[in-house]
C-alpha cells in the first residue's frame, strides 16, 4: 500500500446498508387477515333467546304476569268453594269431620244437627219452586189490579180537585211515560254495562285473589317475598305435604280435611309462633326433623328461624317458626347492669342469662352444678360464662379461683372478687390452673371429712380455654403429665374428682373450650357436668359431645346456628334450667355484656364485699401465721356492728383454708382473747367496729412500748 492510498479519506461514517427485501406475507398492510369461525345460525338463534329469556325485563315480566294471572284464577277458586259450600252441606260435613278427628264427640253432633238443619231448610226452598209460576202469576195479577186501582182512586181525587175529567187518567198515564223512560234509560245503558260486565267480574276475580295471597311467593314483590308470609295452618300443611316424603304427602292427599286435623292450635310464642304436628302412621318425627332447612325454606323462613322439637305426645313434632328477620334483632341489656341493686344468692337465685325463643327471661340456677360451655373461636364463650360469674359475685359468700389460658384481660375486671386469678396461655399458666384445680380437690377432701356438719361457702374454679389445658405436654417432677385426656393426666384427674364429689361440699368447676374433640375435651370430663351449654359448632358430631346424644335427637343442633351471626347464642341441656315437659334442651340468646360494662359491674361488686387480696398463682407453701383480729377487722369494714354468723361467712370467704372450719365459738375464743367479744344487739349475737378498732389500737400500743422497752 502506498502513502497516497492509505491517506484516503472515506467520507460516510458507516458502509452502506441494502434495502429490506419486501415480504408481502409479513406486512402487517399486506398480510391476509385471520377470518373468524363462522357460528351456526341455530346457535346465534339460541344465545339471543337465552339472552331474552334470562334478562332481568322479561323476569321482572314474567313475575308480574304470572302473579296476576294467579290472583285472577285462585279468586275464581275461592268464589267456587264459597259458591259450593254455600249451596251444599260440604261445609258442615267437613267441620264434622274435623271434629271427630280431634275426638270432640259433642262438635261433631253439633256440626250434624246443623248440617241437617240446613238440608232441611235447602229441601223446603226446593218444595216452594214447585208452587212458585201459580203463586207469581196470583201476585202479578192481584198487584196490576191493585196498581191500577190505586192509580185510579188517585186519578178521581185530582180530578175532583182540579174539576177536570181528564185527570182521572193522569196518574196511569205518568206510569206508563215513566215505564218508558225507563225503557230508553236501560236500551242506553245495556250496551255499556254489556261490556263492563265481564272486566267488573274480572277485577272482583283480581281482587280476591289478590286479598287470599293466591299468587305464588317467588312472583311476588321483593319486598313481600322478604318479609315472609304470616303462618297459618294451609302453609304449614303445603309445606309439610312439599318436603319430600312419600307417605307424608300421600297420607295428606287422603285427609278429607287436607291435612288439617294434623295440625294443633297455632299460638304465639314469642317473637313467632308454635305449633304440634301429629303426623299420620307410617311417617316419623326423625324424617320430618331432617328436613328441617326444606320445611324452613317451604315456610318462607331461613333455617335458624325454624326450630323442631320431639313434643311429648307420639309421632309429634314441636315446631317454632320465627317471625322474618325477627331473631337478627337485639334482645336488649342484661338486668345485671341495668339494675344497681340487683342482688345474688347462690342457693335460690336464678342468674338472669338471656331470653329463650318465646321471648320470656332465662333464668339459671348454678346451686352445686358444674358447667361446661364450648363453641367455636370468637362466638361469644367468654362473654356468656362471664356474663354467669359476674351475677353470681353479687353474693359476697361465694368464693372464686379463676383460671383464664386467653390471658388477653377477659377476667382481669375480677382482680378483687377472685382469691385466685391465673392469666396466660403457656405451660406454667397451665401448671398453676393444675394445682389450682387441685387444690380444689384438697379443700372439697377436707370439707368431705369434716364431721362438724357445717356449711361450708360456696368454692366456684372456673377455667376458661381449658382445651389449652387438656392439649399442655408439660411434665411434672413425679412423671406424670400436666394436660392431656389420659386417667395420669393431673388436670384432667382434679377435674373429674370435683365432678365426682364436689358439688356435696359447694365445689364446684365451670370450664368454658372451644372446637370440642376427644383430645381436647374427654368424653369422662364433658359428661360429668351438670349444665352442658353450646354456642355454634361446626359439626353433628360436635354438638353431640358438647350436649350429648339424646338432645341433638330430640331436635337441639348447636350446629345448625349461624358462624358470626347466632354470637352468645347457646343451646343448653341439663337441669339448672327451665324445660318445657320432654324437651332436653333450650335455646337461650344471651344478654352481652361488653367490657366495660363488666368493668363497671365488678367495681360495684367489690364496693360490697370485703376487701380481697387477689393472687396470681397459688400458694403451695406452708400457711403463713394468720393475724385474726386483723382479718376480722378487715371483713367486718366501716359497718358499726356485724352478725356473727356474717363474719363467719366473710371470713370463710377471704380464707376458706384458715377459717373455713371457723364456728361460733373458734370467732368468741378469738375475740375474747383480744378484748373485743361479740355481744347481743336487739337478741342477735353482733361483733362491734368500735371494740374491734380499740382491741387492735391496744395491741399496737403495746407492741411499740415493748420494743420500746
Amino acid at each position: 500500500m502506498t502513502e497516497d492510498t492509505a491517506r484516503v479519506v472515506q467520507l460516510f461514517k458507516d458502509p452502506p446498508v441494502s434495502p429490506p427485501q419486501h415480504d408481502p406475507q409479513h406486512d402487517p398492510q399486506t398480510a391476509p387477515k385471520a377470518v373468524p369461525e363462522r357460528v351456526p345460525p341455530w346457535v346465534r338463534a339460541g344465545r339471543t333467546v337465552r339472552s331474552i329469556v334470562t334478562h332481568e325485563h322479561t323476569r321482572a315480566t314474567a313475575r308480574v304476569v304470572t302473579r296476576h294471572g294467579a290472583y285472577v284464577v285462585g279468586g275464581a277458586g275461592v268464589l267456587a268453594k264459597r259458591t259450593w259450600d254455600g249451596r251444599s252441606a260440604a261445609r258442615y260435613e267437613r267441620m264434622m269431620r274435623i271434629a271427630e278427628a280431634a275426638g270432640n264427640g259433642e262438635e261433631a253432633k253439633e256440626w250434624e244437627e246443623r248440617g241437617r238443619q240446613f238440608r232441611a231448610a235447602r229441601h223446603q226452598r226446593r218444595m216452594d219452586l214447585l208452587t212458585l209460576p201459580q203463586r207469581a202469576a196470583k201476585a202479578m195479577v192481584v198487584g196490576t189490579v191493585t196498581a191500577t186501582g190505586g192509580l185510579l182512586g188517585v186519578g178521581t181525587l185530582l180530578a175532583i180537585a182540579e174539576k177536570d175529567p181528564s185527570m182521572v187518567l193522569a196518574p196511569i198515564m205518568g206510569t206508563i211515560d215513566a215505564i218508558r223512560w225507563a225503557v230508553v234509560i236501560v236500551t242506553l245503558v245495556w250496551g255499556p254495562a254489556l261490556w263492563l260486565a265481564p272486566w267488573l267480574g274480572f277485577l272482583g276475580l283480581w281482587n280476591t285473589g289478590r286479598r287470599r295471597g293466591a299468587a305464588p311467593n317467588w312472583a311476588l314483590p321483593a319486598r313481600e317475598r322478604a318479609a315472609g308470609a304470616p303462618i297459618t295452618p294451609s302453609i304449614v300443611v303445603t309445606a309439610l305435604r312439599d318436603l319430600g316424603i312419600a307417605p307424608l304427602r300421600a297420607s295428606i292427599k287422603a285427609m278429607e280435611d287436607n291435612g288439617a286435623g294434623m295440625l294443633s292450635p297455632i299460638v304465639l310464642a314469642g317473637c313467632g309462633v308454635e305449633v304440634d304436628i301429629t303426623l299420620p302412621t307410617g311417617s316419623s318425627t326423625a324424617e320430618v326433623m331432617a328436613r328441617r332447612r326444606k320445611l324452613a325454606e317451604n315456610l318462607n323462613r331461613h333455617e335458624h328461624e325454624v326450630h323442631l322439637s320431639v313434643a311429648p305426645a307420639a309421632r309429634t313434632v314441636r315446631a317454632w317458626i320465627a317471625d322474618s328477620g325477627a331473631l337478627d334483632e337485639p334482645i336488649g341489656p342484661s338486668p345485671v347492669v341495668i339494675d344497681p341493686d340487683i342482688t345474688a344468692d347462690y342457693t335460690k337465685g336464678r342468674a338472669p342469662w338471656g331470653v329463650d325463643l318465646r321471648g320470656d327471661a332465662a333464668l339459671i340456677s348454678l346451686y352445686q352444678r358444674h358447667m361446661l360451655i364450648t363453641g367455636l373461636s370468637n362466638q361469644g364463650k367468654t362473654a356468656s360464662l362471664r356474663a354467669l360469674a359476674l351475677w353470681l359475685a353479687h353474693d359476697p359468700s361465694v368464693v372464686f379461683w379463676i383460671g383464664d389460658l386467653k390471658g388477653v384481660g377477659d377476667w382481669r375486671m375480677f382482680t378483687g372478687i377472685a382469691e385466685v386469678l391465673i392469666e396466660g396461655p403457656t405451660d406454667d399458666h397451665v401448671i398453676d390452673v393444675t394445682e389450682m384445680a387441685e387444690d380444689g380437690v384438697e379443700e372439697m377432701n377436707r370439707r368431705l371429712l369434716d364431721s362438724s356438719g357445717a356449711t361450708f361457702p360456696p368454692l366456684v374454679l372456673i377455667v376458661d380455654e381449658a382445651q389449652v389445658a387438656y392439649g399442655c405436654g408439660a411434665v411434672g417432677a413425679d412423671k406424670r403429665p400436666f394436660g392431656g385426656a389420659k386417667a395420669t393426666s393431673r388436670y384432667f384427674q382434679a377435674v373429674k374428682k370435683i365432678h365426682d364429689q364436689g358439688r356435696a361440699v359447694n365445689v364446684t368447676i365451670w370450664e368454658g373450650t372451644q372446637d370440642p374433640t376427644n383430645e381436647n375435651l374427654p368424653k369422662r370430663s364433658r359428661e360429668g357436668n351438670h349444665i352442658r351449654a353450646s354456642l355454634v359448632l361446626g359439626t353433628e358430631s360436635q354438638a353431640r359431645m358438647a350436649l350429648g346424644d339424646n338432645p341433638i335427637n330430640a331436635g337441639a343442633a348447636p350446629h345448625k346456628l349461624r358462624q358470626g351471626l347466632d354470637k352468645g347464642t347457646v343451646v343448653v341441656a341439663g337441669d339448672g334450667v327451665k324445660l318445657a315437659p320432654g324437651q332436653p334442651a333450650i335455646t337461650i340468646r344471651t344478654h352481652y355484656i361488653d367490657g366495660d360494662e363488666a368493668t363497671e359491674l365488678a367495681t360495684r361488686i367489690k364496693a360490697r364485699r370485703a376487701g380481697i387480696e387477689t393472687r396470681t398463682r397459688v400458694d403451695t407453701n406452708e400457711a403463713e401465721q394468720v393475724d385474726h383480729l386483723a382479718d376480722i377487722a378487715t371483713v367486718v369494714g366501716s359497718e358499726p356492728r356485724v352478725r356473727t354468723k356474717d363474719v363467719l361467712a366473710r371470713l370463710a370467704g377471704r380464707n376458706p383454708g384458715a377459717y373455713g372450719d371457723w364456728s361460733f365459738l373458734d370467732l368468741k375464743r378469738a375475740l375474747d382473747e383480744a378484748g373485743a367479744g361479740p355481744y347481743k344487739s336487739d337478741g342477735v349475737m353482733v361483733v362491734s367496729r368500735d371494740r374491734l378498732l380499740r382491741a387492735l389500737t391496744n395491741r399496737d400500743g403495746e407492741g411499740s412500748a415493748s420494743a420500746d422497752g
